[in-house]
């Protein structure tokens, strides 16, 4: 018997979405890539099935990133795969009775882009959308009790955004976003690899040298080395090169850089208060881009307090999403009031 009342938690994410189902947990966690047929707009594969078409399209066929540094880009695509994933997560059911669905959000947003991913969620079949930041939702899917009057701070790397937020009393005191993410670490692979050796990779090669042998602190650690294929610039020709961990470090510095810089400005905006509950509860680190080796030593090396990645990064914001389905009323009227 299908459960009216169902409520549902989304992790809108720039590279993938999760979806929480009230009462069974993650149910969905897939690409968010829609293969989109150029000359008709209908929708070919959505998903895990689109991000395998990245890259080997044929010409009337183009796999695309509806949502771009964590915001919307393509409204018609998002509200579609929206509900794809949706009426998936509920086991291919109709939506006859909408779900309420709260939907996670970079904390930098702008208003008329809290109010597209809204509109988003009721287009796809929600009865009653909400919001909810993703430093706030990453700190209740890593446990963190974010209601006390103590200093909570949270470093979320996504794959377009990065947002940085030190919360106390259920709220978000003083936060940083970032258009840096794990997408801009690959685009930075890519770039590196093509001036330094000539050579011409697709975004899925560099995640995979990224994940495979990247490091964010080379310090004390083995140097690891792979072999990635691409097309030679000068011959037009398929070829081979070998990269090491060094070459990958060399390649992701900048995007490194502004995610330290923007910890330590959000450091030096901290009331001394909330600053002295840091240097005893530490740093936590959740996304998918948490787990590059060494960042979580970066970042304690360049602040000098305790730095741990939570326990399932990579789904702390959908468990957090899920968490907050209690809080509908609470986070409603205090989205309402801005």
């Amino acid at each position: 018997m299908f459960n009216w009342s169902t409520d549902i938690g989304v992790d809108l994410g720039t590279a993938n979405v999760l979806v929480y189902v009230k009462g069974k947990g993650i149910v969905l966690r897939e690409p968010s890539v829609v293969a989109v047929n150029r000359d008709t707009g209908q929708i070919i594969a959505v998903g895990e099935e689109a991000k395998k078409m990245l890259g080997r399209t044929p010409g009337n066929i183009v796999a695309i990133r509806p949502l771009k540094e964590g915001v919307i880009a393509d409204y018609d695509t998002t509200e579609k795969m929206l509900r794809y994933f949706i009426t998936k997560a509920l086991g291919g059911r109709p939506l006859f009775f909408k779900p309420r669905i709260m939907v996670s959000i970079p904390a930098g947003v702008t208003d008329v882009e809290k109010r597209a991913v809204k509109q988003a969620a009721k287009q796809a079949g929600a009865r009653e959308a909400e919001v909810i930041e993703e430093t706030i939702a990453a700190a209740l899917g890593a446990g963190l009790d974010i209601s006390e009057p103590y200093g909570s701070m949270v470093v979320d790397i996504g794959g377009g955004t990065t947002d940085v937020a030190v919360l106390s009393l259920g709220g978000i005191v003083v936060s940083k976003s970032l258009r840096v993410g794990g997408d801009k670490f690959d685009d930075a692979i890519v770039k590196y690899i093509r001036k330094e050796f000539n050579l011409l990779i697709g975004e899925k090669t560099a995640e995979e040298v990224k994940i495979e042998i990247g490091t964010a602190f080379p310090e004390g650690t083995e140097i690891k080395k792979m072999e990635i294929r691409g097309r030679d610039l000068l011959t037009g020709l398929p070829k081979n090169v070998e990269v090491t961990s060094l070459n990958i470090h060399e390649a992701i510095t900048e995007p490194l850089v502004a995610v330290v810089n923007a910890v330590k400005e959000v450091l030096e905006r901290t009331p001394p208060e909330l600053s002295a509950d840091i240097v005893n509860r530490g740093i936590v680190m959740t996304g998918g881009g948490s787990l590059l080796n060494g960042l979580d030593r970066l970042i304690a090396k360049e602040t000098g307090l305790p730095t741990f990645v939570a326990p399932d990064a990579l789904s702390c914001v959908a468990l957090g999403t899920g968490k907050a389905l209690a809080m509908w009323d609470m986070l409603s009227k205090r989205n309402n009031q801005y």
